[in-house]
């Protein structure tokens, strides 16, 4: 299997930022990590291990990114605006330094934003806001609305709230969503969301799928027993839904 490790100094964070592809070729799989995940975790959790055949066939490539999330949601000592503020830097550097990038990598047509927990509020945030540039959107056990308190997933905004926290909450966002351009886009998506019924985010989801189905928004959901949110759960998810 071809690995290939990659950094270059971001402009939009103002950082170094570090990703590792695997794969030469097929379909382009833009892999977000988990809370305070690395570039380096879906080979971690072996996630990778278990799309090798696919990856070394070259039916998908995945490029895996860094997360900042030190920075943004789970940088406490911030106010919540320089929270959001730091994340919608973080999705300048996805949107206009990885994509781009991954694109003269491999000029496959599909596109793929995946992510799990954490990663999958991520991969669906940026897939509902830019639509157009991707063609399918995979979630593992994801969270779509940031400012819940269930169990001991507390309100990461600490109560506040505006427009910048709205339009980077889909649950709050899309029932509101009227462009028929973005709409029409989104209807585009190959949507597939996965959680476990024991999952704390699990009624999150169910209000997602309600929204969707409302927008006249094809996806598929599968409701997995127990609560299904870890690597076990996630390599055998992989498995089978990136068939």
């Amino acid at each position: 299997m071809k690995r290939e490790y990659q950094k270059w100094w971001s402009p939009a964070l103002e950082r170094e930022m570090e990703l590792l592809i695997f794969g030469h070729s097929g379909r382009k799989v833009l892999v977000f990590p988990t809370r305070g995940g690395r570039f380096y975790e879906y080979e971690d959790l072996r996630i990778v291990q278990r799309l090798a055949s696919q990856i070394e066939q070259g039916e998908i490539q995945l490029f895996c990114i860094d997360g900042i999330d030190a920075e943004t949601f789970y940088c406490f000592w911030a106010h919540p605006s320089g929270r959001i503020n730091r994340y919608q830097a973080y999705e300048d550097y996805v949107i206009n330094e990885v994509i781009p990038f991954i694109n003269e990598q491999n000029q496959h047509p599909e596109l793929i934003s995946h992510g799990c927990s954490l990663g999958a509020f991520h991969a669906a945030n940026i897939a509902f806001k830019y639509p157009k540039i991707f063609t399918e959107l995979m979630a593992f056990s994801g969270r779509y609305d940031l400012t819940l308190n269930v169990e001991y997933f507390s309100d990461l905004f600490n109560g506040f709230y505006n427009e910048d926290v709205y339009f980077n909450t889909p649950t709050h966002f899309l029932p509101n969503l009227s462009c028929p351009k973005q709409l029409a886009e989104i209807r585009n998506l190959k949507i597939t969301l996965v959680i476990g019924q024991e999952d704390p985010f699990f009624q999150n989801n169910l209000d997602l799928c309600h929204i969707l189905n409302q927008k006249d928004i094809q996806h598929n959901f599968y409701v997995w027993e127990e609560r299904a949110h870890t690597g076990y759960y996630w390599r055998r998810m992989a498995s089978i839904y990136f068939k």
